[in-house]
């Protein structure tokens, strides 16, 4: 039997999220979505998913609806520890959903020293972010929002709406955690040229693409350190490697320091083609990424005869 596919849906208190999800469950598409809502901790959350489970066959779906102020990382790295939930289910994306007249009041509110902007973070982990409510803004307004959203998170896809009214299939089984989705990577390297800098947003997307092969021991090495000195830091990663003495195509993708890996000796994509350019391609979305800095040390993993 196929996984089930998740959804994770976060958002501010007044974005839509419960709008979006009513129109999910109302729409004539023939699917039975389960909801899981409102606050729990995970592992209130994981016996909730086990007891679904119990009744598989009564639902296509899974949607889990965040509280307002919640970070959605907990939730994702559950479908990343446990192994019996692995085997039944799929995380399948990070949806934010934001109201297109109210988002910039929380993007500048003056937060105490230490605590972190949640909408900001919530951009941050999204695959998908539903601009909501885009009725009551002007074109421009809806421009500015986009090219904000894209500064902290170059990799999501938007979806305009208006009172939460998605297709379905633009949310939900989109495979956006699959390895295989890693192949879709498409670094623009943060191009700000024609972009009005609003504000200096901590949070940033930062995109590497290098050609040569890798030698596996100085990336693991370089992950791990990575992870260990700046996994909170770092909400969302990917990527796809080549690594020297090998043709399959490695790729990674995690949420703060937790990675799954694969490779397509698993049957994830194609190794790489003999006339094939072996490029390298990360993703870091994070607080207070040093583009230089990754970049350098990445590049300090190329195989001694690349290097």
């Amino acid at each position: 039997m196929p996984k089930v596919p998740v959804t994770i849906v976060t958002g501010f208190l007044g974005a839509g999220k419960t709008t979006l999800i009513n129109h999910v469950l109302t729409a004539n598409h023939g699917k039975k979505v389960a909801v899981i809502e409102n606050e729990f901790v995970r592992g209130d959350l994981v016996r909730i998913l086990h007891k679904l489970l119990k009744r598989r066959a009564k639902f296509d779906y899974i949607i889990i609806e965040t509280t307002g102020l919640a970070d959605p990382a907990p939730v994702a790295q559950t479908f990343f520890v446990d192994e019996a939930l692995q085997h039944h289910l799929k995380l399948d994306a990070i949806v934010t959903v934001v109201d297109a007249k109210h988002i910039h009041q929380h993007f500048d509110e003056e937060k105490p020293e230490g605590v972190e902007n949640e909408s900001v973070e919530q951009l941050a982990f999204a695959d998908v972010v539903v601009i909501n409510k885009t009725d009551l803004v002007t074109a421009s307004e809806k421009t500015k929002l986009e090219q904000r959203v894209k500064r902290i998170n170059q990799e999501a896809k938007i979806i305009e709406t208006v009172k939460g009214q998605v297709e379905l299939d633009a949310v939900l089984n989109i495979n956006a955690f699959s390895l295989e989705k890693v192949l879709e990577i498409e670094p623009n390297f943060m191009k700000e040229e024609g972009q009005e800098h609003v504000h200096d947003d901590s949070v940033t997307s930062v995109g590497i693409e290098l050609e040569g092969n890798l030698d596996m021991h100085r990336v693991n090495k370089w992950l791990s350190v990575l992870l260990s000195e700046q996994g909170v830091d770092l909400f969302r990663s990917k990527g796809i490697l080549a690594i020297e003495g090998s043709d399959d195509k490695y790729f990674f993708q995690g949420v703060h320091m937790l990675l799954s890996f694969g490779c397509s000796s698993e049957g994830m994509g194609k190794p790489w083609a003999a006339e094939e350019k072996r490029t390298n391609k990360l993703i870091f979305i994070g607080r207070n990424l040093d583009k230089d800095e990754l970049n350098n040390n990445f590049r300090a993993c190329l195989a001694s005869s690349a290097a």
